[in-house]
């Protein structure tokens, strides 16, 4: 399944690539692209476990980036 969300406050290109490896790695995540111009995170995951990942995917990007949202 591939979803895209709309991110708020990232306010760092570096942390967005950060993000964006660091998502890549998770298990059950296929691909994975933040676009820090457009504040825009593209996910295609596993169908199955697609709320999982994408809890998974919130605490990953809080980690890197505190004060950054994901739009669900």
């Amino acid at each position: 399944m591939k979803k895209r969300f709309k991110l708020t406050d990232l306010d760092c290109a570096n942390c967005a690539a950060k993000m964006e490896t660091a998502i890549k790695k998770l298990p059950g995540v296929n691909d994975a692209a933040v676009n820090f111009m457009a504040q825009k995170l593209t996910v295609d995951a596993d169908d199955a476990r697609f709320d999982d990942i994408m809890g998974q995917i919130v605490a990953v990007c809080k980690k890197i980036e505190p004060d950054c949202v994901i739009n669900l």
